[in-house]
């Protein structure tokens, strides 16, 4: 992946399976050492070295604006291109769900499931829809 599209960096221990769609090249890199599992699907970001991206996850960079009432959803338009940060040393668990705009911090772990739709503290877990505070892996 990393000559095809040039979004990585070479990195020998690097794994990206079976299965990832990645929606535009050109809204995305990654970093060094990073674990990327089956059936994962990003838009775009801007991920770190030493992150691990367990199956199902889904990594947005573009929703629907809905703020008008009087216009129908669909004619209202998109907001695109409002990558997502994730740091260095990430584990985002199975199945869970990172919205546009958000950085989720050093060392954070996204519990299985989780829907994040508010920035991640470095160090801290997170978990549920939506994703909320479970403690820090560290004081």
């Amino acid at each position: 992946m990393s000559k095809v599209l040039g979004v990585m960096k070479y990195h020998k221990e690097s794994i990206i399976e079976d299965h990832v769609y990645i929606s535009n090249g050109k809204n995305l890199s990654i970093g060094k050492f990073v674990h990327i599992n089956e059936n994962v699907f990003i838009q775009g970001a801007s991920i770190g070295n030493y992150v691990m991206i367990a199956p199902g996850v889904s990594i947005l960079n573009s929703s629907h604006i809905v703020d008008d009432i009087d216009t129908p959803m669909i004619k209202q338009g998109e907001l695109q291109g409002v990558n997502p940060i994730i740091n260095d040393d990430v584990w985002i668990g199975r199945g869970a769900i990172i919205l546009p705009g958000i950085t989720i911090g050093q060392g954070a772990i996204i519990g299985a499931g989780a829907v994040v739709t508010k920035d991640v503290r470095p160090y801290s877990i997170v978990g549920g829809v939506p994703a909320t505070l479970i403690r820090y892996r560290k004081n």
